[in-house]
């Protein structure tokens, strides 16, 4: 039996020896073949028993020792095995990591976003708060309590969208999707009480669509209530505004102008930022462009939210973002700003 353990470790040695590319796997049915369950070593082992006790001894020790051996020799192999695969990774093409990164494009504010935001931060320095509201909202709100009254002709410059929702009783209240954000102004007013500084940025909806109009947009309004406010106040507030905006020499004119829910109403201008005022086909060659509404707040509208127009008074303003953003950037079509082209968006 000790012949067999040393003939056995032998074998092993020459086997182990002779792996010319040493790998894990062969390493592994080395290990199985000679220390396995049912390895060479351990069918010596299961002949042991018909020996007589002190020769099971000694040939144990010798069978203890060939374990021990073979083992070291399989260690050893994988660790070469180990230092063969390094070796063989540190020929291939190396990967320079001084080298910089490779650039990947970054996203940015969308051009609409970013003229609002813009917007907002200038009246916020003024002293504006923000406020939010629905954008499915009430008849009431959207029409009747800014002096839209039923069958009103100004509801016409209006072509809304209306929301019947399953379920609602036929003489529920009608409901639209705001056509402008004037309802925050009129929520707002009810919550407080005056004086109220606030600017309502946000999205409206109304059946348009083309090159300088679509069925989505975003609005920013003001709104300014207190004694003895004034149309001097309106004019002072929109010419630091539009000065901030878009450049300290751009020039600015009021003309007469009708919206249900201001009275006085006015069409804000601004000299054309593209040529300067000189005239171009932008400005349709008369040196001005209309960029937003205002007007002092109708007393109508104070007694719906629940003001006494006796004791305070207030203006209003609004412009459209897309259109602002149009003017800032130079776009041609309204509709580009929607379409989602990296090629147009990669320009801002």
């Amino acid at each position: 039996m000790q012949n067999y353990f040393q003939t056995l470790l032998e074998q092993a040695k020459q086997e182990i020896g002779e792996v010319e590319e040493i790998s894990s796997t062969q390493l592994e049915a080395l290990r199985v073949k000679y220390l396995g369950k049912k390895g060479a070593l351990s069918q010596g082992l299961a002949q042991m028993g018909k020996l007589a006790a002190e020769a099971r001894k000694q040939v144990g020790a010798v069978a203890n020792q060939v374990k021990a051996e073979v083992e070291a020799l399989l260690t050893s192999a994988m660790e070469r095995a180990e230092e063969l695969a390094l070796e063989a990774s540190l020929r291939v093409p190396k990967v320079d990591i001084s080298l910089p990164g490779r650039l990947r494009p970054q996203g940015h504010c969308h051009p609409v976003s970013q003229t609002m935001d813009d917007i907002v931060d200038i009246f916020i320095g003024m002293g504006f708060e923000v406020a939010d509201g629905p954008e499915v909202e009430l008849d009431w709100y959207n029409f009747e309590a800014l002096n839209f009254l039923e069958n009103h002709p100004a509801r016409d410059m209006q072509d809304s969208f209306y929301v019947h929702p399953e379920g609602f009783a036929e003489d529920a209240r009608p409901m639209v999707l705001r056509t402008h954000t004037s309802p925050v102004q009129v929520r707002t007013m009810q919550a407080q009480p005056p004086p109220l500084r606030a600017i309502m940025p946000g999205r409206v909806y109304r059946r348009d669509f083309d090159i300088t109009h679509t069925p989505m947009f975003h609005q920013v309004e003001g709104l300014f209530v207190d004694a003895n406010v004034s149309m001097a106040d309106l004019k002072g507030t929109l010419n630091a505004f539009l000065r901030a905006f878009f450049g300290q020499e751009v020039k600015t004119r009021f003309r007469a102008s009708y919206f249900p829910f201001t009275e006085p109403s006015a069409e804000v201008d601004i000299s054309c930022v593209i040529c300067k005022g000189a005239g171009c086909r932008v400005c349709k060659m008369s040196g001005w462009l209309e960029i937003l509404g205002a007007g002092m707040v109708h007393p109508n509208v104070l007694l719906a939210s629940g003001y006494n127009p006796q004791e305070v008074t207030g203006f209003a303003f609004g412009m459209g973002v897309e259109r602002t953003a149009m003017l800032r950037y130079g776009i041609g079509d309204l509709r580009s700003l929607f379409e989602n082209d990296i090629r147009f968006l990669a320009r801002f």
